[in-house]
């Protein structure tokens, strides 16, 4: 009833079941394990575009990708459009889709200003995103949450923003930061989203 194909960009995938990018969890092993159980798209782990940027050699070795079977995905994070734009170029030889990462709680990324840490300056999310989208030859994507706290809701805006700039779908995560991955997740926000963006919003 609810499987269907699902289309991001030009890129057409045979199912709308992905396996969501997952630190320490979605790598290449585990992907090809993934494999017989036919998902539609499969992602990497968070990569780090100043990593990659700066030929970190532990960085690299996640984007391996070798005897995948496609489409394949790889999110990258980051707050520094250089380094976002590079790293859209180097991963657009290798990737099916490009995904920003906007949503991840972690301590550990949000203290450098990175995940969902940019829905504080949404300026600055519109233009990572625009320069993530000019650099690659593959569809971009965005993971984002619901907002950074209840006080700071922007899905809808930072949706909006996604789709105007070039982003072929967006992901949400219908909580906000301060929630981690606790308490109950907002669906209607979703909903919300849906009715202002004509780009595929995956849940």
């Amino acid at each position: 009833m609810y499987l269907k194909k699902l289309k991001i960009g030009e890129v057409k995938l045979e199912n709308n079941i992905l396996l969501a990018p997952m630190a320490g969890i979605t790598n290449l092993p585990f992907r090809l394990i993934c494999e017989k159980y036919n998902p539609g798209l499969v992602y990497t782990e968070m990569v780090s575009s100043k990593g990659l940027f700066y030929k970190d050699e532990k960085t690299n070795l996640l984007l391996n990708t070798e005897n995948e079977k496609r489409p394949v995905a790889v999110q990258i994070f980051g707050n520094d459009i250089e380094a976002m734009a590079y790293s859209a170029k180097k991963i657009s030889k290798i990737a099916d889709i490009i995904d920003i990462n906007m949503g991840c709680p972690a301590p550990k990324i949000v203290k450098n200003g990175d995940g969902s840490k940019l829905m504080l300056d949404l300026k600055l999310a519109g233009d990572i995103i625009e320069a993530v989208v000019q650099n690659s030859t593959v569809p971009v994507t965005i993971k984002m949450r619901k907002g950074w706290d209840e006080q700071h809701v922007v899905v809808v805006e930072l949706a909006k923003i996604a789709q105007e700039k070039g982003a072929k779908a967006i992901t949400i995560h219908g909580r906000t930061r301060e929630q981690f991955y606790t308490g109950v997740a907002d669906w209607e926000i979703i909903k919300k989203v849906k009715k202002e963006v004509n780009i595929p919003v995956i849940r």
